[in-house]
């Protein structure tokens, strides 16, 4: 048999290999891969029955959960677009999503966060393409139990219709320059990357993977769901991050991996629930999405003690995958860099006048995106005319080629002519035996233009520490300039649903 080329083949292969494995575990409810696939069949089959059909899309605005991905495997089994949306977003948030996507199906989950999903909607305007929504908690109607007890035929022909250049689905960025903007992946990108990714990484069938990481993200959903359907591995969704909760999970059900940024770590490693724990089942971790700092990668080893650790570097206009790190890999790679491009994939570096050799990252490939949905202008401004996509982050290669993370080009800051790239000023933070996260950010200086101001998370049990000791710190490892001007100590760092720092919240003029 050839190899999967599309998600529905990927998931009848799984089925196929891995019949009696559990495939999801979501509280009481355990679907092994055979029980998968016939749930995902029964799901595609009630789509059908609602009267979308190939190339429709269907959102859903909900928290990880089995019923997400019953919906999104069912709409990609028969050649339905799937729209994932943030659960942070607010009804107007969500509402643009929908409109842009000409949604004809909505999958929500009323009540999370006490909040009324349809209601929201409703209040923000009309959806003239929205013809269908179920409520994945709901009775009655539109209900889930309603809604997949309703389909009966038609999967097979659908199913099979299904081809590599097949739109799987439309992922909305996270908007941090202006109203988010639509990706398009194919189901032939997203399982060429993710078959390459998955071997990288070891993630093997039995592996028990707690997925965090919301669904409505690259990280969640591609990297995360359909990795562990690559694989046959046991995919854990976790509808929110209960640091407490989420190790007990680990504990109870013999969790072996675990993906996530680095501040999902951070959190885990900083809970007062952890000591005492058996999480001695751990082996695997993925982190990246920004630089991670070295000392968060040892403290993963000696705290959680995860004993394969890579780090990786994407976006989701690249299908969430560029570089990555390898097995074997020495530990200063690891806990220095992003790794290599994966196969297929290049990465080139503009360079940035003033920025010690460092420039904007460029990537070249058949996981970049055709082009933003309904945006030719943007794309225009995304991609060159060679085909280099252009990220908007900084970094440099090393001789070996690993990349190194810098920043973004909107978090890089000018004091007295001088560039600093924080992610340099955070690692730096966080070797600090007291700190357990540091952000760094510019904020306005009459004299300098802008000076360096730090926000930092200490460790659980670490005592109070000045901001004079921590300045010190900094001046003792860093040039002059690069040295923040103040510290801000905070219980927590603000962060985006996908677990990135939130830094404009930092340079609000309210923010201490």
């Amino acid at each position: 048999m050839t190899a999967p080329a599309t998600v529905p083949e990927v998931l009848r292969d799984a089925a196929e290999r891995h019949r009696d494995r559990e495939a999801v575990v979501d509280g009481e409810l355990r679907l092994t891969y055979a029980a998968l696939l016939d749930e995902v069949e029964r799901v595609a089959a009630a789509l059908l029955a609602r009267g979308l059909r190939a190339g429709d899309a269907v959102a859903v605005w909900a928290p990880n959960s089995a019923r997400w991905a019953l919906a999104a495997l069912g709409c990609l089994h028969v050649g339905l677009t799937l729209v994932p949306v943030n659960t942070r977003y607010l009804g107007e948030e969500a509402h643009h999503v929908l409109a842009r996507s000409r949604a004809a199906a909505l999958f929500v989950e009323g009540g999370f966060l006490d909040r009324d999903p349809a209601a929201e909607l409703r209040a923000a305007g009309p959806l003239p393409h929205l013809r269908t929504t179920v409520d994945l908690a709901g009775s009655g109607p539109d209900g889930w139990e309603a809604f997949r007890a309703a389909g009966t035929t038609g999967v097979a022909a659908a199913r099979d219709a299904v081809t590599p250049d097949t739109l799987l689905q439309v992922m909305f960025t996270s908007g941090t320059t202006g109203r988010p903007k639509a990706v398009p992946h194919t189901h032939g990108q997203v399982v060429r990357l993710y078959t390459t990714y998955t071997g990288h990484l070891g993630l093997r069938a039995g592996d028990r993977y707690l997925l965090v990481n919301p669904f409505f993200h690259s990280f969640g959903l591609l990297a995360g769901l359909l990795s562990c359907l690559l694989r046959g591995a046991t995919a854990l969704p976790v509808r929110r991050l209960d640091a407490p909760a989420v190790l007990e999970l680990v504990e109870r059900e013999r969790v072996s991996g675990i993906p996530g940024p680095p501040t999902l770590y951070a959190t885990l490693m900083n809970d007062p629930s952890r000591p005492g724990r058996d999480l001695s089942s751990l082996r695997l971790a993925i982190t990246g999405a920004t630089a991670v700092p070295s000392e968060l990668i040892r403290r993963m080893r000696t705290d959680l003690g995860l004993r394969e650790i890579l780090t990786a570097y994407g976006l989701t206009e690249s299908t969430g995958v560029v570089t990555m790190c390898r097995h074997g890999d020495p530990d200063e790679v690891i806990e220095a860099t992003s790794g290599r491009p994966v196969e297929g994939v290049e990465v080139d570096i503009a360079p940035i006048a003033g920025a010690d050799g460092a420039g904007e990252i460029l990537v070249r490939g058949y996981n970049v995106m055709a082009g933003y949905v309904d945006d030719p202008a943007a794309t225009a401004a995304a991609i060159d005319a060679d085909g280099w996509l252009h990220t908007g982050d900084v970094g440099h290669l090393d001789r070996a080629g690993n990349l190194h993370i810098t920043g973004r080009l909107g978090d890089m800051f000018i004091v007295g002519g001088f560039n600093v790239a924080p992610a340099e000023v955070e690692q730096v933070l966080c070797r600090h035996p007291a700190v357990s996260e540091a952000a760094v950010v510019g904020v306005p200086d009459e004299r300098l233009g802008e000076v360096g101001r730090a926000f930092v998370v200490l460790r659980h049990g670490a005592g109070r520490r000045s901001e004079r000791e921590l300045l010190g710190w900094c001046r003792e490892r860093l040039a002059n300039f690069k040295v923040p001007r103040s510290v801000v100590v905070l219980p927590e760092l603000p962060k985006g649903a996908t677990g990135k720092v939130a830094k404009d919240a930092l340079r609000a003029p309210a923010t201490p």
